[in-house]
């Protein structure tokens, strides 16, 4: 318990390695504080966070240390300090969704994925801001402010988990909770430059967590390395009563095989991505330093073709378009002038779209998804492309013009994610590198499904040989 609490800190060690200094001589109600103490401490700028649940995170903590010296058995996250985007739900605690809609709301149950969480022995220590009901690919909130990178005030985080990408990047926990409609783990995972893991279609229970969109929603995690992702993945998988989408059968161990090195039978699809391809010549670059590191740690690359994603992504928009229109129904006619402009402007549109559309959308994945397999990922491990089409915007760049060069600039955001949505593939997001402005960037590799375990093996043995996941901003 006398250990250097300092070097215990998330800027010191990542969640595994926490884990382990907690299991000997960490007190775990000493790393809650000092964690609590640099949220605290970063209120003048944007430490993530749209509320701490202080005393509540300091009496678990206490409990911990307490059944540890009593010898009670502990979980694989006992004492390791996590927050969660503010739309999974606990019972009796705040949970607005960055609205205004549900200002004040307390849920009468609890997700799946906390209760997991909490009976793993992490710390719960807040909430954390996201875009409003979830939707903004860049951070944008009109009620709240917008989310702002650690790495430079005036640029985006990504959305809409951005609260979860500043407080893992500027190292104030261990790891945050996300959601995952369009890209919303893995573009702030890309924009704060950590690590970020988007499972398969209904691997795992959304139980007690908000809808947006029941058909792509996915809950995924912000750490900062792949292990930390296995670790956590693991800690909420497995089948869920309350959750009749959810398909998980089994417990699944997803640390099992990270160590085991990478060879000349892992294939990783690389594309060739044409001129006119929605790329910055820096991003494709590094992209294609991200292929060459991963052939000098064994893997055979493979060159493709371009994936044609943009049809998967409209079909994605289209889904989403109507099943969130449907959810807000009723604040949509009761109090329509509660939302931020954009938010009601994209909900109000999925009012517009023919009930034989949505159908054909939802009909014809299955097949566009066999066929992307087929294509792209026959005998193959991962495919490679980016998260993000440029480097990190500012703020200013994302909300200046009118609103339709607005919503453009979103759409143009997550090209490279909304589609993996549709076809219901697990993406794991790893930083890269940096860009010119100073700011982190990275790519995703999209797997087969219930491919997890693959894609967190590649991301590990890729992060044994780069040191991008070690590189955070100052404090």
């Amino acid at each position: 318990m006398g250990a250097d609490i300092t070097a215990s800190l998330p800027s010191a060690v990542s969640l595994c390695e926490a884990a382990e200094m907690l299991s000997r001589n960490v007190s775990a109600h000493a790393l809650a504080s000092a964690c609590l103490a640099q949220v605290e401490g970063a209120v003048t700028g944007f430490s993530g966070f749209v509320r701490t649940r202080r005393e509540q995170a300091l009496g678990q903590a206490a409990k911990l240390d307490k059944e540890r010296h009593e010898g009670a058995q502990c979980g694989p996250l006992h004492g390791v300090p996590l927050a969660h985007k503010d739309m999974f739900f606990q019972e009796g605690e705040l949970a607005e969704c960055g609205s205004r809609i549900l200002s004040g709301f307390r849920p009468d149950h609890t997700a799946t994925v906390i209760q997991r969480l909490a009976n793993a022995g992490a710390v719960d220590l807040g909430a954390l801001h996201m875009a409003e009901f979830a939707m903004s690919p860049t951070g944008f909130n009109a009620h709240l402010g917008h989310g702002r990178n650690p790495w430079s005030q005036e640029h985006v985080t990504g959305g809409s988990s951005s609260g979860s990408g500043a407080a893992v990047a500027a190292r104030l926990v261990f790891g945050a909770l996300g959601s995952d409609t369009g890209g919303s783990v893995r573009l702030p995972a890309a924009a704060c430059g950590v690590t970020g893991i988007k499972p398969t279609q209904y691997a795992v229970s959304t139980y007690g967590v908000m809808p947006l969109s029941p058909s792509l929603d996915c809950v995924g995690f912000l750490a900062q390395t792949a292990r930390d992702c296995a670790r956590l993945l693991s800690v909420v998988s497995g089948p869920d009563a309350q959750d009749a989408a959810c398909v998980a059968t089994r417990w699944h161990d997803y640390e099992v095989g990270l160590d085991r090195p990478l060879t000349r039978a892992d294939v990783v699809v690389v594309p060739q991505f044409p001129a006119d391809a929605p790329l910055t010549d820096e991003v494709r670059a590094l992209v294609e330093q991200v292929a060459n590191d991963l052939a000098s740690a064994g893997v055979t690359l493979r060159r493709v073709a371009l994936p044609n994603i943009a049809e998967a992504a409209a079909l994605a928009s289209l889904v989403l378009g109507v099943e969130v229109a449907s959810i807000h129904g009723k604040w949509l006619t009761g109090c329509p002038e509660a939302y931020g402009t954009q938010v009601r402007r994209r909900i109000q549109r999925g009012l517009l779209y023919p009930a034989t559309r949505y159908v054909d959308a939802l009909r014809l994945r299955a097949q566009y998804q066999a066929r992307f397999l087929a294509e792209h990922l026959a005998g193959a491990d991962a495919l490679l492309l980016p998260t993000l089409p440029c480097a990190v915007p500012t703020i200013e760049e994302t909300t200046t013009g009118s609103e339709r060069d607005i919503e453009a600039r979103f759409g143009n955001f997550s090209y490279w994610t909304r589609g993996i949505n549709y076809l219901g593939l697990p993406a794991l997001a790893l930083p890269a590198g940096f860009t010119a402005n100073g700011l982190p960037n990275g790519i995703q590799l999209v797997g087969r499904p219930f491919g997890e375990s693959t894609l967190l093996r590649l991301g590990h043995q890729f992060q044994q040989q780069t040191h991008w996941h070690h590189q955070h901003p100052a404090l």
